[in-house]
C-alpha cells in the first residue's frame, strides 16, 4: 500500500447503508473510504481511472449490473485488487460462488460492525474471509468427497442464480422484479432461461427444484 490508510471503493445502492458503513470504517485508524459509488457501472468508472485503492467492498445485488459481473470485468483491468463481497444474500447459497468468481470473502450485512472491520483487514492481508459457519461447511464438503461443481446450477448467469435464489425462497416474480430492481419481463425471461438450463419442464417444477436447493444448501 502507497498510503497510510487502505483506501477502499465502497459499492452500494443503498445510500444510507453505503453511509453507515463508511462511518464504521472511517472509525478506523488504519482504514479510509476513498470513494463510494451507487452502481456497477459507476465502480468501474472509478476503477478505470488508476485510483490508488487497495480493497472493493462490493455488494452482490446492484440497480443495474450484478456485482458478480462488477468483479469479472474489474479483474479484467485490476487483477490484483482483492473484492469482499458484502450482502443481504445468505453466505450458505452465495458466499462459494463468491469465491469462485474471485472474491476473497464474504461478509452478511446482517453481521456487526466489527465483524465488517475483521473481514476488510484478514483480506488486506492477503488472506480470505469466511465465516466460521462457512469455513466448517467448506471443510466438511472437501472431508466427504461432496465438493464436485453443481454443474447445472453453474451454467445460470449471476443474475439467474439471484433469481433462482428467490424463487427458493418462496417470493413471487413481481416480488423478485421489486427486489432486485428489475422489469417482471426481464424476471419471467430469467425464469425461462433457468427452466432451459436446469432441463424443468415447467413453473411448478421450477419451484419445487428451487426451494428443494435452498433446503439442501442451508
Amino acid at each position: 500500500m502507497t498510503h497510510s490508510k487502505a483506501q477502499i471503493l465502497l459499492v452500494d445502492d443503498h445510500p444510507m447503508m453505503r453511509h453507515g458503513m463508511a462511518m464504521l470504517i472511517e472509525m478506523e485508524p488504519e482504514l479510509e473510504v476513498f470513494a463510494q459509488a451507487g452502481d456497477g457501472e459507476e465502480a468501474l468508472a472509478i476503477l478505470k481511472n488508476d485510483n490508488p485503492i487497495d480493497i472493493v467492498l462490493l455488494d452482490v445485488t446492484l440497480k443495474t449490473i450484478s456485482g458478480f459481473e462488477v468483479i469479472k470485468s474489474l479483474h479484467i483491468h485490476n487483477p490484483g485488487l482483492p473484492v469482499l463481497f458484502i450482502s443481504m444474500h445468505d453466505e450458505t447459497i452465495y458466499a462459494e460462488r463468491a469465491l469462485r468468481a474471485g472474491a476473497r470473502g464474504y461478509v452478511m450485512k446482517q453481521e456487526p460492525g466489527e465483524v465488517l472491520i475483521s473481514a476488510i483487514r484478514e483480506v488486506l492481508k492477503g488472506n480470505v474471509y469466511l465465516s466460521k459457519k462457512m469455513h466448517a461447511k467448506l471443510l466438511n464438503r472437501m472431508v466427504a468427497g461432496n465438493a464436485e461443481p453443481q454443474s447445472l446450477i453453474d451454467r445460470l448467469t449471476p443474475s439467474e442464480f439471484e433469481v433462482l435464489h428467490l424463487i427458493g425462497l418462496g417470493h413471487s416474480s413481481q416480488e423478485i422484479a421489486d427486489l432486485l430492481k428489475r422489469s417482471i419481463k426481464t424476471i419471467e425471461t430469467h425464469r425461462f432461461n433457468i427452466r432451459t438450463k436446469l432441463n424443468l419442464k415447467d413453473s411448478a417444477d421450477l419451484i419445487r427444484y428451487a426451494t428443494r436447493w435452498i433446503s439442501e444448501e442451508q
